[in-house]
């Protein structure tokens, strides 16, 4: 079904078409995502590369976006319904598509790289004008001009005939006439000005940049293609790139992105588990649960692969951690990066994935307080407490009216004294 490209034109005559947006809500948690299905044909219609509607939906959601122009796939993270999307890309065509002057569609728009600038001209009015570049689509249009800008290809020919004709000397009077009548000189003075521009350092630099982008886009789409271990390793290496820069802390984005870009989302947590934990893993939970949290949250797959990443740390300090196996579970716990199911489905089997068969059994064997926590708490009726037993020197209590875990230690030796309460966060 077509619609005006102009809504607030109620006009069924009116006769600039387009396509209703059609959009396909894929995936599920951290990997769900929005696909234009027919994006390249409301372009189109509104005579702009699709990737500028697409770049502008995400600058307004604050989503991040992926074009694949060869397979037809314009994608906005995150899920969003068709009719708001058809209402945002109104605001688009009115900032980028309309003509301020008589609301005609047919304008093109202008890049000047030199000056920074975005132009607007209509075909139907005349109208000549600059579009405002605070917009953050406009950084990206800048960036990425229209391949189509009419006479782009003419005044390229020009000017090169222009430079044949002065190096050659037959910048004859004739010449000057015929350019006299093809345009005027100012603007002609202005081409030339642009032109020479290019020849600069700066400029050549730039063009370097341009042609390092465009391999780069072609290696990631390339990345896809190779197996799962080295999309992994590949991905490793980029957070490992990052903790070495010193730069992980305020990656969390990068890395969610690089993570989906290669499709490991499942196996992030195992990767950054690896390089973000070591003994110290209770604080650390703390400091990077913004970059797990991305990963884990209603990703339960993803959880799964966080325990395994525990298990393997266990076995790189097992005299630091072993004891407190149990206590690092309530941390990730409580910090919402592993939820209760997963975790009484992981301790129901014993799997000797990450480790060894025994020390799967010993982690188990250590975890089991908190898991007997877990369960006889959620049976617990208000107000009562449950008691289990962490080791011969304390157990852990916990008062379902309180809803917090503690550690008490025991004095068998003097049983009429008050007992010392301990948070378990201080073990």
């Amino acid at each position: 079904m077509s619609v005006n490209v102009n809504r607030s034109v109620a006009d069924q005559f009116y006769r600039y078409k387009m396509p209703r947006l059609i959009a396909k809500v894929e995936g599920k948690g951290n990997g769900i995502k929005t696909v234009i299905v027919n994006m390249t044909d409301v372009a189109k219609a509104l005579s702009r590369p699709p990737t500028y509607p697409t770049k502008f939906f995400g600058c307004e959601l604050g989503a991040q976006t992926q074009f694949d122009a060869k397979n037809d796939r314009f994608i906005v993270n995150g899920s969003h319904e068709a009719n708001k999307l058809q209402d945002m890309l109104d605001v688009f065509i009115r900032k980028f598509v309309l003509c301020p002057e008589c609301d005609n569609p047919e304008t093109d728009l202008h890049i000047n790289p030199k000056k920074q600038t975005i132009g607007n001209s209509c075909k139907a009015c005349g109208y000549r004008g600059m579009l405002d570049t605070r917009h953050k689509l406009c950084t990206f249009i800048l960036k990425n001009p229209p391949e189509n800008e009419p006479g782009s290809v003419e005044k390229k020919k020009d000017k090169k005939n222009r430079k044949k004709d002065k190096e050659n000397g037959s910048g004859s009077v004739e010449a000057g006439n015929h350019n006299d009548i093809d345009a005027p000189d100012a603007v002609d003075g202005e081409d030339d000005e642009d032109w020479a521009e290019e020849t600069t350092e700066e400029a050549q630099r730039r063009r370097m940049e341009e042609i390092s982008s465009h391999a780069k886009n072609l290696t990631l789409s390339e990345d896809l293609e190779k197996t799962l271990e080295e999309r992994v390793n590949i991905f490793y290496n980029f957070v490992k790139q990052k903790r070495e820069d010193c730069a992980v802390d305020a990656a969390d984005k990068e890395i969610l992105v690089e993570a989906e870009r290669l499709d490991v989302m499942a196996m992030g947590p195992l990767i950054l588990s690896e390089l973000l934990f070591d003994e110290n893993i209770r604080d650390q939970i703390k400091k990077y649960k913004r970059h797990f949290l991305r990963f884990c949250v209603n990703n339960k797959k993803a959880q799964k692969y966080l325990l395994g990443g525990f298990e393997c740390l266990v076995k790189l300090h097992q005299a630091q951690l072993l004891p407190r196996v149990p206590v690092v579970l309530k941390d990730l716990y409580d910090a919402d990066l592993v939820e209760e199911d997963v975790i009484l489905s992981w301790a129901e089997k014993v799997s000797k994935k990450y480790v060894s068969k025994e020390l799967a059994k010993e982690i188990h064997a250590r975890a089991s307080p908190f898991i007997r926590w877990l369960k006889e708490a959620e049976e617990e009726s208000e107000g009562s407490e449950v008691l289990v037993r962490l080791s011969p020197d304390f157990t852990v209590v916990y008062d379902s009216s309180a809803r917090e875990l503690k550690v008490e230690t025991v004095k068998p030796n003097k049983p009429d004294e008050e007992e010392d309460d301990f948070d378990i966060d201080a073990i």
